[in-house]
């Protein structure tokens, strides 16, 4: 049967043939699939998208916040180049006559309450070292584990990162950090989205943080608050701290070789994982000793001020800071989630915190990436 490379395939592909070539509008997005030739980002950080669909009557971008209208060629390709783009990894889709899908060409990612395309618009080599494999260091692995929920009756999925180490140290036991998501996403992004595995690799490899276990699990909040009738945003992902407590917790300790006191258990989140953070810790100090929020859904100050939040806690900065190690609150300057608020008002009732601002960057994955990465070197430490 003789071979024959339909224009469907050229488009979703790149190929020409004989084999793939560089676009001339820039280099493919690391995130493209296999021998994908677009999307390409160029030097400006403009990327270039391509999709076939000769039937569509109206095709556009949707990505960062603009709606990109695609242009048609005759062979049924769409195509556009945007604006420069924020560094960074960026969630997308293709509207085709006003139905967003995913484009074939690229990987997809959970998001948004969906799997979504994505896209990373790359930093320099020097910028984004921490975040990088690097092939000269020491590797930890990321497992896929199962386990079976007495809360939910039902079986779930976490993921668990092990230090290099711990395949040869067999004696060794690890302090463990319960890295939790946003709102519509999944147990998955962190270690996707995220690169929490290389900035756990380079630290540990530099002696910048401790060896540590780091479990990522679905914290029920992986729709978009609204999708469930009548549910309040109390009650949205109320659920994850019993799942966390009688599920999670237990199954970790009894699986993996990992230390068991409160000293050597951290916490932490992005956006709505980060109040799930606050409202598990806060409550539960007995078992958390550092605590972290990332652009972190936070209501406490416009609920009674500091003085009411959590029933008090931080009206005897005393105990609170001998109980506490590590508090830690980051966000992006460009985005308004009011970290920087509560770190001035934790910072006049004498509670011992760190505030971080990352430069330049919005709610998004660039700015978690950057909060893990100055969060861990704290943890486990004193």
């Amino acid at each position: 049967m003789k071979r024959i490379i339909i224009p469907a395939l050229i488009a979703v592909l790149g190929l020409s043939a004989p084999a793939v070539e560089r676009p001339a509008e820039g280099v493919p997005a690391s995130t493209n699939v296999p021998e994908a030739a677009y999307p390409c980002v160029d030097s400006l950080n403009r990327a270039t998208f391509k999709l076939f669909a000769p039937e569509a009557a109206d095709v556009k971008l949707d990505i960062c916040g603009t709606k990109y209208p695609m242009a048609k060629d005759e062979n049924g390709i769409w195509t556009v180049t945007t604006n420069p783009l924020v560094e960074g990894f960026h969630y997308y889709f293709m509207l085709v006559d006003g139905v967003a899908v995913n484009d074939p060409a690229s990987q997809t990612f959970y998001g948004c309450g969906r799997l979504s395309s994505g896209i990373e618009i790359p930093e320099d080599e020097v910028t984004a070292a921490y975040y990088t494999y690097n092939k000269d260091i020491p590797h930890g692995q990321v497992r896929e584990c199962r386990y079976y929920s007495s809360t939910h009756d039902t079986v779930r999925r976490c993921f668990v990162y092990t230090p290099a180490e711990y395949e040869t140290n067999t004696s060794a036991t690890y302090p463990v950090l319960y890295l939790q998501h946003g709102m519509g996403e999944d147990e998955t992004g962190w270690h996707t989205q995220g690169k929490m595995a290389e900035i756990l690799d380079n630290h540990i490899a530099a002696g910048t943080a401790v060896p540590m276990i780091v479990v990522m699990d679905y914290g029920d909040c992986g729709y978009i608050h609204g999708a469930r009738k009548g549910e309040t945003r109390d009650q949205f992902g109320a659920t994850f701290t019993p799942v966390l407590l009688n599920d999670i917790i237990p199954y970790i300790e009894s699986t993996f070789r990992v230390k068991t006191d409160r000293d050597n258990r951290a916490m932490a989140g992005l956006s709505w994982g980060g109040h799930q953070t606050l409202e598990t810790t806060m409550r539960h100090l007995d078992k958390f000793s550092h605590i972290g929020s990332f652009s972190g859904a936070l209501f406490f100050l416009g609920e009674g001020g500091l003085e009411k939040a959590y029933d008090g806690i931080f009206t005897d900065a005393d105990a609170f800071n001998a109980q506490v190690k590590t508090l830690f609150f980051g966000m992006g300057t460009e985005e308004h989630f009011g970290s920087d608020r509560i770190s001035e008002a934790l910072t006049a009732a004498g509670i011992n915190h760190v505030y971080y601002a990352s430069p330049g960057t919005h709610h998004e994955w660039l700015t978690w990436r950057r909060c893990l990465d100055q969060f861990v070197p704290l943890i486990f430490k004193n």
